[in-house]
């Protein structure tokens, strides 16, 4: 730049030159920056003053905002602000504001709440976030359950009822399946047999032999399996015994085995060790009974409705 345009500028210097013509401008940074800078300082001692921040001892400085709450035993607590005390107000809020829903699901009878649509809508929001919070660590989101641990609850079948009583009793006071052990009463041979008649329930195709004989010894006493999963195989709600005869698996992994005496060794294994892992618990300790009555509708249509 010449000289003159140099000249032709009012610019701002430091008064620091070199060589004659070499010189330090002052650029000063904008005012609104600077501004701008001034409201963050001063922002900052405003936060300093109204929230928790300062280290003092083995203490700090609690800040002059303060939170009203009521915690779980029903008592109302002030006290500064801090993130725990806002969550706890924000779910007091949260509870208030569901409260006529639930007031209304716990007047209603079970097949009225799913023909009302705003409420069907909530038990499906609500009940979603109760699914998840409680039941979805065993039966996996959406309720499809898991091979060998927890029932898919998304078909129809059901293993203590899938009408509204028979699950609310479930999630009230949970379930306890079992089956025996036959390791000891039962020759390999026979375990085999059995396996054929219960895979041929299912249309697999067995050794029609073996499943014949499996057939008389699950109607027999010796092995007495009809005792619990009915003479037709079809399971007892009262036992929460299975349906061996709906080509849906929980225990042993039939499915996945590619081979029928892979089939075969899954079913035996069951048959062999038996149950004792079919557990859940009682869930009337943790929810409210307005809490699990709106749990039972929303796994009920989980099951489409049947």
């Amino acid at each position: 730049m010449s000289q003159e345009k140099l000249q032709s500028h009012t610019v701002q210097t430091t008064g620091h030159a070199w060589d004659g013509d070499l010189q330090e401008y002052n650029n000063p940074i904008p005012n609104w920056w600077l501004y701008a800078f001034y409201i963050t300082v001063f922002a900052a001692i405003a936060y300093w003053f109204t929230y928790p921040a300062w280290p003092v001892g083995q203490g700090f400085t609690k800040g002059f905002d303060q939170i009203t709450y009521v915690n779980d035993k029903g008592v109302t607590k002030t006290t500064h602000w801090n993130t725990r005390a806002l969550f706890i107000k924000e779910n007091n809020e949260a509870i208030a504001a569901q409260k006529p829903y639930f007031d209304k699901v716990a007047s209603m009878p079970f097949d009225q709440i799913a023909k009302d649509p705003e409420l069907n809508s909530f038990v499906l929001s609500a009940g979603k976030q109760l699914f998840s919070d409680n039941c979805a660590a065993c039966h996996q989101q959406g309720g499809g359950g898991k091979m060998d641990f927890a029932p898919n609850l998304t078909d129809d079948d059901w293993l203590y009822g899938g009408h509204y009583a028979n699950i609310q009793q479930t999630i009230t006071n949970g379930r306890h399946g079992y089956m025996p052990p036959f390791a000891e009463v039962l020759t390999d041979t026979q375990m085999t047999q059995l396996a054929d008649y219960v895979l041929s329930l299912s249309h697999n195709p067995v050794n029609p032999e073996s499943a014949k004989a499996g057939d008389a010894l699950f109607h027999s006493e010796t092995a007495a399996c009809y005792y619990c999963h009915g003479d037709d195989a079809k399971g007892r709600e009262a036992h929460g015994s299975a349906n061996l005869t709906d080509s849906i698996w929980l225990w042993a992994d039939v499915p996945d085995a590619k081979t029928i005496p892979l089939k075969e060794a899954a079913v035996k294994n069951v048959i062999r060790t038996g149950l004792n892992k079919g557990v859940m618990p009682s869930w009337k300790d943790r929810l409210s009974a307005e809490q699990i009555k709106l749990l039972t509708v929303y796994v009920h249509e989980l099951g489409g409705g049947k």
